[in-house]
C-alpha cells in the first residue's frame, strides 16, 4: 500500500505534458470548448458539403430565378435554401463552396508566411552580423512597399490566376512581419544560458535553433498563427469585396458579401450576404478563442518546463 500511495504521489507531482496540458486548459474554459466544437462542425459541415456540390451547377446563371427568396423553387425544380442572387444563383451552394476556398486560402497563407517568417527570424536573430543585416534590409524594403496595390496590380496582370495564384502572390509580401517579430525574440533568447551551454557542447546550430529556441517561442508563434489565419481570411474577403480577389467564377464570402454594396440587396435582400457575414462573424471568434487556450497551454507548459 505505501508502495503504491508513494506511486501515486510521483505520479500526481509529474506536471502534464503535451496534449494533456491542452486538455486540461480546454477544460478550465466552457467557451474554448464550446468553440472549438463548433469550429470543428464549421470546417467539416464546408469541407464535406463543398465535395457533394457541383460549382458549375452551384454557380449556373438562371435569370428568371433573379432574387428567388429562401425556400423557393428554381425553374429547374430544385429548391434555394438560402435562396438567389441577381443572377439566380444558388446562394447555399456559393456559401459552402465559398466558405472553403477562403478558409484553404487563409490557412494556406497563414502555414506559408509562418513557415518563411518564423525560420527566416530565428536564423537572422541566432547568427547576426551579416546574415541579420541582409534579411533585416530584405524585409524593411518589403514592409516599405504598398503592399496591397501590389497585390492588387499583381491579380490584374496576370491572365488567368486561380486560387493558388492568389494564395503565392499575398504569401511573398505577408512573411517579413513575422520575420522581424520572431527575430527580435530569437535576439533575446539566444543569450540565455542553456544556449550558451549548447554552443560550448558543440550541438549544431539548426539542432540549437529549431529544438532548443523555437520550443520556446511556442506560445508566440502559435498566437501568431491564430490571429493571422483570421486576418488572412479576412484580408481574402476585403480583397474579393473589392473586386480584385479571387475572379468572378469562383465563389468567395467576400463575392457574397460585396453584394451588399447596391443599397437594394443591403437593405431588402438580407438573406444574399447576411449568411456569409454571420460565418465569417463566428470563424473569426472561434479561432481566436481557441487560439487563447492554445496560448495558455504553452505558457503552462514553458512555466512547468
Amino acid at each position: 500500500m505505501a508502495e503504491k500511495k508513494e506511486k501515486d504521489l510521483m505520479q500526481e507531482s509529474i506536471p502534464p505534458m503535451g496534449f494533456r496540458m491542452i486538455v486540461r486548459e480546454f477544460l478550465k474554459d466552457k467557451m474554448a470548448i464550446f468553440s472549438l466544437v463548433l469550429l470543428v462542425a464549421i470546417l467539416l459541415f464546408v469541407f464535406i458539403g463543398s465535395v457533394i456540390l457541383d460549382q458549375d451547377q452551384v454557380m449556373y446563371v438562371s435569370i428568371l430565378d433573379k432574387y428567388a427568396r429562401p425556400g423557393s423553387i428554381s425553374m429547374n425544380g430544385t429548391q434555394y435554401l438560402l435562396g438567389a442572387d441577381e443572377g439566380g444563383r444558388d446562394i447555399f451552394g456559393q456559401l459552402i463552396i465559398g466558405a472553403k476556398n477562403s478558409i484553404l486560402i487563409g490557412f494556406s497563407i497563414t502555414i506559408i508566411t509562418s513557415i518563411v517568417g518564423v525560420g527566416l527570424g530565428i536564423i537572422s536573430g541566432y547568427y547576426g552580423g551579416l546574415i541579420d543585416n541582409i534579411l533585416m534590409r530584405i524585409v524593411d524594403f518589403i514592409m516599405i512597399l504598398p503592399i496591397m496595390l501590389i497585390i492588387i496590380v499583381f491579380v490584374s496582370i496576370i491572365p488567368r490566376y486561380t486560387i493558388w495564384s492568389f494564395i503565392w502572390i499575398m504569401s511573398a509580401f505577408y512573411w517579413v512581419a513575422k520575420a522581424r517579430l520572431f527575430r527580435s525574440k530569437t535576439l533575446s533568447e539566444g543569450r540565455r544560458d542553456y544556449v550558451s551551454a549548447s554552443k560550448t557542447l558543440g550541438t549544431n546550430d539548426f539542432v540549437i535553433m529549431f529544438r532548443e529556441i523555437m520550443p520556446n517561442l511556442s506560445s508566440l508563434i502559435i498566437t501568431n498563427l491564430t490571429m493571422n489565419f483570421a486576418a488572412n481570411i479576412g484580408i481574402e474577403t476585403t480583397l474579393t469585396f473589392l473586386g480584385f480577389g479571387l475572379p468572378s467564377n469562383v465563389p468567395s464570402l467576400g463575392t457574397l458579401i460585396g453584394f451588399a454594396r447596391s443599397g437594394d440587396v443591403l437593405v431588402n435582400r438580407q438573406w444574399i450576404w447576411l449568411p456569409a457575414s454571420i460565418l465569417i462573424l463566428v470563424l473569426m471568434l472561434s479561432i481566436n478563442y481557441v487560439g487563447q487556450a492554445l496560448k495558455r497551454s504553452a505558457d503552462a507548459r514553458q512555466r512547468l518546463g
